[in-house]
């Protein structure tokens, strides 16, 4: 009897299911543990990037900077055991970035499970705290039904990452199946009755403000939210690192509801008397440590939109909850007849200002003045810019005075995770080949995932690196400094000569330590032809934007009476 014509391994099934769900990138790092899967990709290479990384946090990061920009799940692969230990930091960043991501992981051998083989481990209890679903595939002629969940559950309702274990002889096992269909979105819609309340709670407001954030937005979802904001005058911000909601060149924009808060935003949300929270979780970062506004009743009227139901009403009562994906609630939002905004004018105006006085600089004394490079890169690259951002003080350079004018322009992990930016970057050029990609990222950062210049150097991929070096661990330094002034420890770093460092790969690499030497050397990174890193070495002292060390020490035992 002749074989069927559509014998596969499972590897192969994998792989074409991939495929089918128009996966054209895969960022891993290759095991013995899913080789079947491996020699599949050898034969879809023509449509099927796969792209070996150093190291798994490494291809986890840009697997997440991939879908974060393109919406569309990113897929990363990695090995059991160890592996799945090493990717287990971007499917947590994932997870709270709400970004769509399929991380898959080979599994030992299905006769040697619960023996504590080598490498083995149950990924339902290592990933079930931050995966909407992990799952363990038994057969190949599940594959394509596993897939198939996997890619719908990761983009439909609040998107986020899914996690299939794959035993390496099933992957081997061959089976006759056939494939499904490509994956669709599905997230719910207001009602008529909700968006007829929020209209009414709207019009009754003196001081409204609306909140964007989280994830599941595209670019018409934007721009369909800043025109709702427009007609009805709404002065609105953006939740932690999701400035690009929203052009922030726009009237309405009024800052980042994050770390490093403008005081007089803090200051206006608290006396708003509406706030329209659309996407955003209001999670610790947004509402400074569950204080702006207080749980669980805040004094203002809350009208929350999120993707689903379980955020809603989970840490503050809302007044008019609502289930919603953010494009389906921007496009209904918008085509609702706006409410008379003469009452919130003046405040609408005001809340503008505060935000275009915010963007001047205070004094921070370092020959190298960080706000001056966030401006000189923005006037350099202009609005197609793709920026990225590490976890520090550092970023908030970027987050203060960079003006982000359309979507997907911005990505940085909500969740803080150190070490996103090198990957990140890398893995956001290999999406965007045509945009310029800027990385901001601390000496600290870097040093925890700077191996990834090898992969960006293997496979041509060239976003600019941007160090910011002040030789030590600058955020938990500042908070040593605030609490436990003079008390200082484990925070200084010994760092190599980055340049040097990026040179050895084959990288450009250049030392910056004054403003003026600055944009000539970015002109000369931008155009290098390869991955680029420029060593900004800025003062220790330079700890925000707005104050030192020496300030916040002298302030923390001024307070303590010494």
């Amino acid at each position: 009897m002749s074989k069927s014509s559509n014998l596969r391994t499972g590897g192969r099934i994998l792989v074409d299911a991939l495929g089918v769900h128009g996966v054209d990138t895969v960022f891993g790092v290759p095991g013995e543990s899913y080789l079947a899967a491996l020699d599949a990709f050898y034969d879809v290479s023509d449509s099927i990037r796969l792209i070996s990384c150093r190291h798994e946090s490494g291809a986890g990061f840009m697997a997440e900077a991939h879908g974060k920009l393109t919406g569309n799940p990113g897929v990363c692969f990695v090995t059991r055991g160890p592996g799945a230990c090493n990717g287990s930091i971007a499917a947590h960043t994932a997870f709270q970035d709400s970004t769509p991501m399929v991380l898959l992981i080979g599994q030992v051998a299905r006769d040697q499970q619960d023996r504590e083989a080598f490498q083995e481990m149950d990924y339902r209890r290592v990933f079930g705290e931050m995966s909407k679903w992990v799952a363990q595939i038994e057969s190949p002629e599940r594959i394509p039904e596993y897939l198939s969940r996997a890619f719908h559950l990761a983009v439909s309702g609040r998107p986020g990452p899914v996690v299939l274990a794959l035993p390496e002889d099933m992957l081997r096992e061959e089976c006759d199946v056939a494939d499904t269909g490509p994956y669709q979105v599905i997230r719910a819609a207001p009602s008529p009755g909700q968006l007829d309340e929020m209209r009414r709670l709207l019009a009754a407001a003196k001081r409204p403000l609306m909140i964007v954030g989280g994830g599941g937005w595209s670019a018409e979802a934007s721009r369909d939210i800043v025109a709702f904001a427009e007609a009805n005058n709404i002065p609105t911000g953006a939740s932690f690192r999701c400035q690009d909601l929203f052009d922030n060149n726009h009237a309405n924009y009024m800052g980042d509801v994050a770390i490093g808060i403008n005081p007089a935003l803090a200051d206006r949300i608290h006396g708003a008397d509406l706030l329209l929270v659309v996407g955003a979780r209001l999670g610790e970062m947004t509402t400074q440590g569950y204080t702006l506004p207080a749980p669980p009743r805040p004094q203002q009227t809350i009208i929350h939109i999120h993707a689903t139901s379980n955020e809603l009403n989970r840490v503050y009562q809302a007044d008019l909850p609502m289930a919603s994906g953010m494009a389906q609630f921007a496009e209904a939002a918008k085509a609702l007849e706006p409410v008379d905004s003469t009452a919130w004018g003046d405040w609408a105006k005001a809340a503008r200002q505060d935000y275009v006085e915010w963007l001047k600089p205070d004094f921070v004394p370092n020959k190298l003045d960080m706000a001056k490079v966030v401006s000189l890169v923005q006037e350099r690259l202009g609005p197609d810019a793709l920026i990225v951002t590490d976890g520090g003080n550092f970023a908030g350079w970027g987050h203060r005075f960079y003006r982000y004018s359309r979507y997907r322009s911005q990505l940085g992990p909500t969740c803080g995770a150190m070490g996103y930016g090198v990957p990140a970057a890398i893995g956001a050029k290999a999406t965007a080949p045509d945009r310029p990609v800027i990385c901001f990222v601390g000496d600290g950062g870097f040093m925890m995932t700077g191996q990834e210049l090898s992969t960006a150097i293997h496979y041509g991929i060239a976003p600019v690196i941007l160090v910011i070096n002040n030789n030590m661990y600058g955020t938990i330094r500042m908070h040593q400094e605030r609490h436990y002034p003079g008390r200082t420890i484990a925070t200084d770093l010994t760092n190599p000569d980055f340049a040097q460092y990026a040179e050895s790969f084959g990288a450009f690499g250049e030392v910056v330590e004054e403003t003026d030497e600055f944009a000539p050397a970015l002109d000369r990174a931008l155009n290098a032809g390869r991955i680029a890193v420029l060593e900004l070495r800025i003062d220790p002292e330079a700890i925000t934007t707005r104050t030192t060390l020496s300030a916040i020490r002298e302030q923390a035992l001024a307070g303590k009476g010494k």
